[in-house]
């Protein structure tokens, strides 16, 4: 007599999901290394090149547009490759861009490796969430899709760590161990990675139903979940549920140069309205994580510790490790409660602390500004500098995570790698304006001033998530376009239409040795 029990969930795939999406996340670790070093770096940069304070800021916020080249690269790479091998070309990029930097002998050779090395922060922004996300099951998506973030605090700390470890060497061979050193690390993420399955999301894309079918046993709870989540790919696909076998023809991808018009019109040139609020809320919560400030607190923290009157080069990077390792923590803490209490109730704490957080440091370094002797004013420098802890804190308990969380789960399968480097791009370029504007804007308004300012737009930031981002928790990726207004008739009319152009290349099957 046939047993009608559920299979119980397995063990095994929350540790496999978890290798690998720690792999993955490896990426983010080297672009937090090469993010949070300069901070430190910067300031012996400056001395042994002997550079204005507007080229350093060119040069720190160069970076970040360089990445939005990086992004788009990396989204039409992902979808050419593969996720996992578009890792092992941003270890190689990181690669080429520390030593590039570590042997710069001028301004025009650091700028060179700046270049590479944004290319690979692009890569390395995009890649790990997107992959991340499209091999976690739904139950465990937030935690495992936070990790890059996490290791991206991680990379930040350690770059901290170096520059205090290195300080004491001479001027100029400092600076260059501490840029320099970021090529082992690259070396090794190229050979680990390559023990990482690939997505089966994009193994279905590219008709590799097998191999996808995979990758899918060993990353669901139940044999039953596994498949579902392939006959739900398969319709996202646009690939019809009774087509079966090792490899099939599949409908154009966006890789493909003759459809790739057609995804930017689905995603940006004419979109539906439910597409239009994907794209809204991905390319809303991307502004406001970088124009609230995040990059002044991670280029520019010796700055601002020095705003408050902490003066001695040693102390500045000894305060600033303390703080990469507060945002290393919290961001930890922040992973294992995305999945039970949710990313909206986390968002809305995180902005409104950053609120207050903000307006109390831009009060306290505007008090201490108008103060020649600041040890008459202790209360304003503990003011500046618990201001800048809590500020952190929030930060990467809600919207320092959650962002890259909710951008890699809200597109649809066909649009995903395209909409999620349009939001890297935008939150790229909106982090550079930041970063190499924030020294002038110092200037102009006051450094208290910029803090005020950013503090504004904190509260703007706070309508928007509350007015515009569902939740998300709970739902595997093929259900989020009901959660915009995207109904089952519009999802099976574009599946349906997506299978017909599919067809009339003549769906073939065979059978195909798995990678």
């Amino acid at each position: 007599m046939a047993s009608s029990a559920v299979e119980p969930k397995k063990k095994s795939n929350v540790k496999y999901t978890s290798t690998c999406a720690i792999l993955a996340s490896m990426a983010s670790m080297i672009l937090g290394y090469d993010m949070g070093v300069l901070s430190g770096a910067a300031l012996y940069i400056k001395k042994d090149l002997k550079i204005s304070d507007v080229q350093l800021e060119i040069f720190m916020g160069v970076l970040n547009l360089y990445s939005v080249l990086g992004s788009f690269a990396a989204g039409r790479t992902s979808d050419w490759i593969g996720r996992r091998y578009a890792v092992v070309l941003t270890a190689a990029i990181f690669f080429a861009g520390a030593l590039l930097m570590a042997f710069a002998t001028s301004y025009a050779m650091l700028m060179a490796g700046q270049f590479v090395a944004g290319i690979g922060v692009g890569y390395a922004i995009m890649i790990p969430p997107v992959y991340t996300a499209e091999i976690s099951p739904a139950s465990a998506r937030g935690l495992l899709s936070s990790l890059p973030e996490v290791f991206t605090h991680v990379g930040m700390l350690l770059g901290y760590l170096s520059n205090y470890a290195f300080s004491g060497l001479p001027l100029y061979l400092g600076w260059r161990v501490m840029l320099g050193i970021n090529a082992l690390p690259s070396v090794l993420l190229a050979i680990m990675v390559l023990a990482m399955p690939e997505s089966p999301r994009w193994l279905v894309l590219n008709g590799r139903l097998r191999d996808a079918r995979v990758v899918l046993d060993k990353i669901t709870d139940t044999p039953q979940e596994a498949a579902a989540s392939l006959a739900d790919i398969k319709a996202a696909a646009g690939i019809a549920d009774d087509v079966d076998g090792d490899v099939v023809a599949v409908p154009k991808s966006s890789h493909d140069v003759g459809n790739e018009w057609q995804v930017w019109r689905e995603l940006v040139l004419s979109p539906t309205p439910a597409m239009r609020r994907i794209l809204l809320a991905a390319l809303g919560i991307h502004f406001f994580q970088q124009a609230t400030g995040i990059d002044s607190f991670v280029l520019y923290s010796p700055r601002i510790f020095m705003g408050a009157g902490v003066t001695d080069d040693h102390r500045l990077l000894g305060i600033t490790c303390g703080l990469g390792a507060t945002r290393t923590l919290v961001t930890l803490v922040a992973t294992f409660l995305l999945d039970r209490v949710g990313r909206r109730p986390l968002l809305l704490c995180s902005t409104g602390g950053m609120i207050f957080s903000l307006a109390g440091l831009g009060a306290g370094l505007t008090v201490i500004g108008r103060h020649k002797d600041t040890t008459q004013i202790p209360w304003a420098n503990g003011l500046a500098i618990a201001s800048t802890v809590t500020h952190n804190t929030f930060y990467c308990i809600g919207l320092g995570s959650i962002t890259w969380v909710y951008t890699s789960e809200i597109f649809p399968l066909r649009v995903r790698a395209l909409g999620c480097a349009v939001g890297v791009a935008f939150n790229r370029a909106i982090s550079g304006l930041v970063a190499m504007t924030f020294l002038s804007m110092s200037k102009a308004i006051t450094i208290g001033g910029s803090f005020f300012l950013y503090a504004g737009i904190a509260v703007l930031a706070w309508v928007f998530f509350f007015t515009s981002l569902p939740e998300t928790r709970g739902r595997t990726l093929e259900e989020m376009g009901k959660l915009f207004g995207m109904t089952d008739i519009c999802v099976a009319a574009e599946a349906q239409g997506s299978t017909a152009k599919g067809n009339n290349a003549v769906v073939e099957m065979r059978t195909t040795t798995t990678v």
